[in-house]
């Protein structure tokens, strides 16, 4: 594999060079992680620069793995595992790149004279509490760091793992600003199974938010991403955002689906296997490169916020007491039967 003398990275090519006689691979003889190869690397810089010319709303991020075993068929960063000769399809789902030194490495970078104690983020690439995290436990030690250093710091996640490491969470937000996120796009479990299969369930995502909110550690929802044609009617819309609602949710953030280079090619192979019939409708719409068009995405956006201030996220009534949602009268778990139809009333 091509990992010598190269620049692996998150948003750009200045994470860790790893040098070849440095990676240890392994597999473990467990029925969760079968078919799965672990390659253990040392890094040697693990905070990264976000490049200038990023979306993203922060500077700095820490990622402790590279691939992800929740094999989301559209994962946006599916692209960076060809950087290391391999596969942005299977093989970013099954070979999992470990820093195992992620801890220490961080502590030392956060003791730096250079180190300003900026906002660090991390989930950006992959997430940090995937299946594997509770074997290598690599963010206990992440998160003491941060905590030492009194460093802000942010969390991205799909996974329930997070809640093992609560009382550190809890310990770092009296010293520091912290904030979590878990990514529920959407509650249909039958769609779930399909397009993030190695993920927890999206109700399970919800019930990470409620006990983290419960625990004082206020908890938002990025409604990501958002699937054009799949996720995006009326009442799919409404029945997600009225279980953030009631998950306790401090905020509600919709993204519609963008298809990087690499998740473009993943996901609609995807697509052509499992909804044929959308194909030509997605390369119309994503016609002009990774993102739905702006008006598309606009529509998104008010619907969802019109829905959070009728389910009142992150309203809290006196006294405390969240003021309870009002259920939809739809299904949350069926699909649109004409989901043209379903879309065109957003717009």
């Amino acid at each position: 594999m091509r990992w010598d003398n190269l620049m692996l990275s998150d948003e750009s090519a200045q994470d860790a060079l790893f040098g070849v006689d440095d990676v240890i691979s392994r597999t473990f003889d467990a029925p969760e992680f079968r078919g799965m190869t672990f390659y253990e690397v040392r890094a040697q810089s693990i905070i990264n620069k976000v490049p200038g010319q990023s979306r993203m709303p922060f500077e700095w991020t820490v990622n402790p793995y590279r691939g992800c075993s929740h094999a989301c068929v559209y994962c946006f960063a599916r692209r960076t595992h060809e950087y290391l000769d391999l596969d942005a399809g299977i093989d970013f789902d099954s070979k999992i790149v470990v820093k195992v030194n992620a801890p220490e490495l961080l502590r030392r970078q956060l003791m730096s004279s250079r180190w300003a104690g900026s906002h660090i983020a991390m989930g950006t690439n992959v997430d940090p509490y995937q299946r594997v995290e509770g074997r290598y436990r690599l963010m206990p030690g992440i998160l003491e760091a941060l905590r030492d250093a009194r460093n802000p710091f942010s969390i991205v996640t799909k996974g329930t793992l997070v809640l093992r490491d609560l009382h550190l969470l809890r310990e770092a937000a009296k010293v520091t600003d912290v904030a979590v996120n878990v990514s529920v796009g959407f509650v249909d479990g039958a769609l779930w199974r399909r397009v993030e299969p190695g993920a927890p369930a999206p109700r399970a995502r919800l019930r990470v938010c409620r006990t983290l909110t419960d625990a004082g550690i206020g908890c938002g929802v990025l409604m990501a991403p958002v699937l054009p044609y799949l996720t995006d009617s009326v009442s799919q819309l409404e029945a997600t955002v009225c279980a953030i609602a009631e998950a306790g949710a401090r905020s509600i953030t919709p993204l519609v689906l963008h298809l990087r280079p690499g998740a473009r090619e993943w996901y609609l192979a995807w697509l052509e296997r499992e909804h044929p019939e959308l194909v030509s409708r997605y390369r119309e719409l994503y016609r002009a490169g990774a993102y739905a068009p702006k008006t598309y995405r606009q529509s998104i956006s008010a619907r969802v916020n019109a829905l959070a201030r009728r389910y009142g996220v992150g309203s809290v009534a006196p006294g405390g007491a969240r003021r309870a949602p009002v259920r939809p009268t739809v299904s949350s778990t069926s699909t649109t039967t004409n989901p043209k139809a379903e879309q065109l009333r957003l717009l």
